[in-house]
């Protein structure tokens, strides 16, 4: 199956440690964790190197209400610039889980590299960019390039709060 990157590229009005904390602090990545209309009721972190965080975003209840957990293992930070991890969809202790036993399409990838670089570009501006490795070409990759685009949005929205 032919496969294709995701790329997104975001400049927020925010300062780069603001931006930081928004992927590497469990109650900033509930903010923004999730597309529209979902909720992220929890994100247990252990950012460092070898370590792995499990987020969580549930499902508004006409979409069944469920909880879909993921693990994120990072194998490579760079303070304040890079964060390099794989992403799986897992049990709620984060034990990887294959998506067709979560009812996720048999196309849907496993090990999915992610990496996100940011930038600091002055007056309290971030540039950042996030790029999903390897995708198939199906109907999954475009919902999931839809679900990111959201919660980019809604992580931008989190820091007009602050």
């Amino acid at each position: 199956m032919e496969k294709q990157d995701i790329v997104m590229t975001r400049v927020y009005d925010a300062p780069v440690e603001r931006v930081w904390k928004a992927w590497s602090v469990g109650r900033h990545v509930m903010e923004w964790w999730g597309p529209d209309c979902f909720t992220s009721p929890s994100a247990v972190m252990d950012f460092r190197e070898g370590g792995s965080s499990v987020v969580c975003m549930r499902a508004p209840k006409e979409f069944g209400g469920m909880d879909i957990y993921s693990v994120w293992t990072y194998t490579k930070i760079e303070p304040m610039r890079t964060i390099d991890f794989v992403q799986n969809l897992s049990d709620k202790d984060g034990e990887v889980m294959e998506p067709v036993k979560l009812g996720m399409p048999p196309e849907f990838p496993m090990d999915m590299r992610t990496v996100v670089t940011l930038k600091d570009l002055g007056n309290g501006k971030t540039g950042m960019t996030v790029t999903e490795y390897d995708w198939p070409i199906c109907k999954m990759r475009e919902m999931s390039e839809l679900g990111l685009k959201q919660c980019l949005d809604k992580m931008g929205r989190s820091f007009e709060q602050c």
